[in-house]
């Protein structure tokens, strides 16, 4: 009840215009005055009250101490933006409250996972890009987006954006950071036996982080696509996974060239085996889906075929 409570005060500082003025003046204060290592810009007493409309220097004095520890931090310079501060401030100024402008439906490239079929067809659902199956209607993946991505872009750079976002959020997932607060993940591989995914990839990596509650799944072949080693092994047959989005992976998994399999226990450890143009890549993962080593094996097979 208290983090309740608190966190009811720490919004309601923010319902009254002028406040949010004094955010947004220090946000273009800093953006105007932007120079390589400046830091935060902080602003004395005089310089805001000239650039906000308010009543008199003892309302300003009256907002800017309702605000300071929570939004802004008060030095003998002056105010600047705390963490919280930065962090609103550039969720106001991009209209992210915002509902998204509308998307799709659009063909996008790649095959579904589970019919293998190229059929694929992106649109926006609520806070996602959303890719379906035409050919048998399932949904095949959802990455979230924000309005101002979906409003400072047009369709193919729209895409191209949710690519390289997916990209960065599952490289920082691989390292334990949550993407949405920074925080430590915990990670966990669990088998799917029932799962409709190719019997290619039945194991899922479940990242969770204690602190925002957001949890991130993924199956365990995608969650290292982004490694190292794996980015350096497609780079070499001339293919960029770094600008691919996950969607475009589907083909690999569904023709079985991508597999993974549980190879011990107490404690478990995994084997994730990325072929392309005749070789492969071999991934050893731990217990917390951490690649702990790899190889690289030529003339792998590349024909596979399906039961």
């Amino acid at each position: 009840m208290t983090e309740n409570r608190l966190a009811t005060d720490i919004f309601r500082l923010l319902a009254d215009d002028t406040r949010v003025d004094i955010l947004r003046a220090l946000a273009v204060a800093q953006y105007e005055r932007a120079q390589v290592g400046s830091g935060a810009a902080e602003l004395g007493f005089s310089e805001i009250y000239d650039l906000v409309d308010v009543e008199n220097t003892s309302k300003l004095s009256y907002h800017l101490g309702e605000l300071t520890e929570t939004y802004l931090r008060k030095s003998n310079d002056g105010y600047s933006l705390s963490h919280a501060g930065e962090r609103i401030v550039r969720f106001i100024l991009s209209g992210n409250y915002k509902q998204p402008e509308s998307f799709g439906p659009e063909t996008v490239d790649g095959v579904c996972v589970f019919c293998g079929e190229e059929a694929l067809e992106a649109k926006l659902s609520h806070q996602f890009l959303r890719i379906d199956c035409t050919a048998c209607e399932q949904q095949v993946t959802g990455q979230p987006i924000t309005p101002a991505q979906v409003r400072t872009r047009d369709g193919e750079s729209f895409v191209q954006s949710v690519k390289l976002r997916s990209a960065e959020d599952a490289r920082q997932i691989r390292r334990e950071m949550c993407p949405e607060c920074g925080a430590r993940l915990s990670a966990e591989v669990v088998s799917v036996p029932e799962t409709p995914l190719p019997d290619a990839d039945s194991l899922v990596v479940t990242s969770s982080c204690e602190e925002c509650l957001r949890e991130y799944n993924s199956p365990l072949t995608y969650s290292v696509v982004y490694h190292p080693a794996s980015i350096a092994f497609h780079w070499d047959r001339g293919v960029d996974v770094a600008a691919r989005g996950l969607w475009e992976f589907h083909q690999y998994v569904y023709e079985g060239r991508w597999t993974s399999e549980q190879t011990a226990s107490d404690p478990n450890e995994y084997e994730v085996v990325l072929r392309h143009s005749g070789d492969a890549v071999r991934l050893y993962l731990d217990s917390t889906a951490t690649v702990v080593g790899t190889e690289r094996v030529r003339g792998a097979s590349g024909e596979f075929s399906r039961s």
